[in-house]
């Protein structure tokens, strides 16, 4: 019994630990959370394979993945502290402290750490360790006197405090809750505050708004991708256990580095007051799988960023210039290389500060971000933004690059299978075959499908919207019944088809023919 109540007593020191944590965390910066330090640590120290792994398994919910197999730990360990305070209080006190130790190296160990971020880890595991050393008091044995003259029994073996264990830890309980209760009630009043900052914005009428999207360009298929990838259902692959919550008031931009000649700082209101440009972009992360869900096509709103790197006296290679990369920076610490070629080659690159009509949601950067047509996300696609370094290749390897991913990746072609879905039973007859395909930058000029490994059919393409965005297909496959395989490939503007052979996202992007398997009935 009092084993199980000594681990009992592990895991409220470790709820403790905790809700302080949270509460702490509310005057620090959400980010400095223990756990949310903790797992950023273990996510930047985690190999390419496994997080292309966790990605490919459990999509955008690898982040809560990751925080409750944190917790699943914390758990373990501290229902193991708990019964070590059972024999050494001290010790078992001690081991607490362990867990703050760890919380306040990963937080101060962040790329976008600040001193004050150890607080939430140190303060949570100072105030865990008194309550896990008060329970353990509890636990303690007491003497019980022998039987009285005339009285049957002997004095009971291993008695304690029975009523002053369970004051102390429903009292340790609801104090901890009620901690974590306020420390989230003040997280969401500021997160309400930014919310509400967003809301206000107005976005000024683009000076080259986009091409009307042609008739055709969505052929309004059942079960085919929309041409327009709606915000809420529009993918997101990142690092951010915690999504940045930044006010467009106090945000700022700096442009510095090599041959910069005119360092920049920008404001969102200034950004606003500039011309600006309206295009339909598709975006590509490179953990896309053959046939995956990490691509989506939306109309995006912002600044030519060109533009505002000749502002500031930046030339590209070609012409002469001394920096062939530029480092951008989120808030959150991560950081991005593009190509300097890349960004000033004439294409829409964009510092954007729109998506679909509205202002950036904040899971997809807001207030503004980067989108480069024609590149990885990993080596563009910068959200959060809040610095620009022009340097070399040669001299800084960015987030990414230092964990074995290419330093340069552009876009491969590929098209993707939408429907009919995988094992799917259709009737015998016409069935359409109807599926995306996406070579940003270059264009899609043919789409061709086959059955059972026989000839290939070429499909109707959608009307071409532009060179940036993917664009739908389709072919009516007179379907036999019996189970049969179909597969799609596509080739590109410059007459480039994609491969067949079958490679994986690491280091630069997977290749191969998406294939779907259906029983016709």
């Amino acid at each position: 019994m009092r084993a199980l109540l000594a681990a009992l007593s592990g895991l409220i020191a470790g709820f403790t630990a905790l809700c302080v944590a949270e509460l702490v965390a509310a005057a620090v910066r959400p980010e400095a959370g223990p756990v949310t330090a903790v797992g950023g640590a273990v996510i930047d120290r985690t190999p390419p394979a496994v997080k292309d792994f966790a990605v490919r398994n459990f999509g955008t919910a690898d982040k809560l993945v990751l925080q409750l197999g944190i917790l699943v730990l914390l758990a373990a360990f501290a229902m193991a502290v708990g019964v070590l305070a059972l024999r050494h209080r001290w010790s078992g006190a001690a081991a607490v402290l362990v867990f703050g130790v760890v919380g306040a190296v990963s937080a101060a160990g962040r790329p976008e750490g600040r001193p004050g971020d150890v607080l939430p880890s140190v303060v949570g595991a100072l105030v865990a360790a008194g309550v896990l050393y008060l329970l353990a008091a509890r636990l303690a044995p007491v003497a019980v006197p022998p039987p009285a003259a005339g009285e049957t029994g002997v004095g009971e073996r291993g008695a304690f405090d029975r009523r002053g264990f369970v004051i102390a830890a429903t009292a340790a309980a609801a104090a901890s809750a009620g901690a974590g209760l306020l420390g989230r009630r003040l997280q969401a009043d500021r997160l309400a505050g930014v919310s509400a900052s967003r809301g206000d914005i107005v976005i000024p009428a683009p000076a080259s708004p986009a091409p009307a999207i042609p008739g055709g360009a969505d052929l309004d298929l059942r079960g085919l991708s929309s041409f327009t990838t709606p915000n809420k259902d529009f993918y997101r692959v990142d690092t951010a256990l915690v999504v940045p919550r930044v006010d467009a008031d106090r945000w700022r931009l700096r442009i510095h580095g090599k041959g910069v000649a005119r360092p920049v700082t920008l404001t969102f209101q200034d950004l606003l007051g500039r011309e600006l440009v309206e295009r339909d972009i598709t975006l590509t992360c490179v953990s896309n799988q053959v046939g995956g869900p990490y691509v989506g096509n939306a109309r995006w709103i912002g600044v030519r960023l060109a533009d505002l790197l000749r502002e500031a006296g930046v030339k590209p290679p070609s012409k002469g210039g001394p920096a062939d990369q530029i480092v951008s920076r989120s808030v959150d610490g991560m950081t991005i290389g593009t190509p300097v070629e890349d960004v000033m080659d004439g294409r829409d690159a964009l510092l954007a500060v729109g998506m679909n009509g509205e202002p950036l949601p904040f899971d997809h950067g807001f207030p503004v971000r980067m989108v480069v047509p024609g590149l990885y996300g990993y080596v563009s696609a910068c959200k959060w933004i809040q610095d620009i370094e022009l340097t070399t290749f040669d001299a800084y390897d960015a987030y990414w690059v230092e964990r074995d991913w290419s330093r340069e990746a552009p876009i491969k072609t590929q098209s993707r299978i939408d429907t009919p879905r995988p094992f799917a039973a259709p009737r015998a007859g016409t069935v359409p075959v109807a599926g995306v395909a996406w070579a940003q930058h270059r264009g899609i000029a043919r789409v061709e499908v086959r059955v059972d490994g026989g000839e290939w059919h070429t499909a109707r393409l959608a009307a071409e919207a532009g060179r940036d965005t993917w664009r739908q297909w389709v072919w009516e496959w007179p379907a036999k019944t019996g189970h049969h395989t179909l597969e799609v490939r596509a080739t590109d503007r410059t007459g480039a088809t994609q491969t067949d052979e079958r490679v994986g996202t690491v280091p630069d992007g997977a290749t191969g023919w998406h294939s779907v398997v259906v029983d016709v009935t």
